[in-house]
């Protein structure tokens, strides 16, 4: 009968043992998980910032260019097509045409020395630079988030535990060619 006790006090030791780690993991995927929609989340914050600067600089882009309109009006479809974006793939896209956008904005000033000149113009750029490098550094953030997280879901013995309870691999922002060149844009 002591042999018994023994035995049985072994096997539910063992199962709690092994219930603790996979807890264990699946905490370890659950935090994970939150920091991936966290930093997706300050990532949004940052692009949305950028986003609201894009009317006071079409504005004062306007009082300058008045036969430029078509380029002002892209600059502001890219705004407001990107106002939404959900997904990393959405993202990206949202990304890539609001880049082309002020790149041609950036482009228009060049042939415009008095705009480049005006105050408010040199305080919006500033800002939208500043905004530039906040994004930057948020997809660095994102991007290591997300790293980490795909480790643990790749990685045995969490991987059992993510395949089990639906934790997939997230996808990085990485930046197109095209937005690759257009970072170099002097704002």
């Amino acid at each position: 009968m002591k042999a018994f006790i023994i035995v049985l006090l072994f096997i539910v030791m063992t199962i709690v043992i092994i219930g603790a780690v996979f807890a264990g993991m699946y905490n370890r995927l659950v935090k994970a998980r939150i920091s991936c929609e966290e930093a997706f989340s300050i990532m949004d914050v940052y692009m949305k910032k950028r986003s609201d600067l894009i009317p006071n600089l079409v504005e004062a882009v306007k009082s300058y260019t008045a036969y430029e309109a078509g380029t002002l009006e892209k600059v502001i479809a890219a705004r407001n097509a990107g106002a939404s974006a959900l997904t990393m793939g959405e993202m990206r896209r949202e990304e890539q045409q609001i880049s082309g956008a002020l790149h041609q904005i950036s482009a228009l000033a060049e042939g415009y020395p008095d705009l480049k000149a005006n105050e408010n113009y040199r305080e919006l750029m500033s800002q939208l630079k500043a905004s530039e490098e906040d994004i930057a550094q948020s997809r660095k953030y994102y991007n290591a988030v997300v790293r980490e997280y795909n480790a643990l879901t790749m990685t045995v013995p969490t991987n059992l535990i993510a395949g089990m309870f639906g934790f997939e691999k997230r996808e990085m922002f990485e930046a197109h060619e095209e937005e690759q060149e257009m970072s170099g844009v002097a704002f």
